[in-house]
């Protein structure tokens, strides 16, 4: 799991590989990624929008915009925290995710980025 803080939010990621949904003779590669934001400051924080940037492990890289995630804009209490699942599939059996959540912050309409680190998505038998 990697885990960063950004003003007060922390974002956790898991991974895994899903090879039920892969195929690689085809270069389809599925992966799932688990993700936490937890609002760890003292206002109620809400995610409106997420930026990712996609690496395959053959130099391809991706950019997805969009509102929200897995289509919701949750509103995140101090102390709370949203998690979801969502997935991303590749070319190559190994690369990685990285981007920002857009947030506001409710009590004034300050709005921030909160960093998602970057994470690898390496299918398994590639780590023996």
């Amino acid at each position: 799991m990697v885990t960063t803080i950004t003003d007060g939010v922390r974002v956790s990621v898991e991974t895994i590989y899903q090879p039920e949904y892969s195929n690689p003779a085809n270069e389809h590669f599925m992966f799932a990624y688990k993700i936490n934001i937890e609002n760890m400051g003292a206002y109620a924080v809400q995610l409106i929008s997420r930026h990712w940037v996609i690496f395959d492990s053959n130099g391809v890289k991706r950019e997805v915009e969009g509102e929200g995630v897995v289509g919701q804009q949750p509103v995140i209490e101090p102390g709370s925290s949203h998690e979801y699942v969502s997935g991303c599939n590749l070319k190559t059996d190994m690369g990685s995710m990285k981007g920002e959540y857009h947030m506001l912050r409710l009590l004034d309409n300050a709005q921030f980025d909160v960093t998602i680190p970057e994470f690898q998505l390496i299918a398994p038998y590639r780590m023996n």
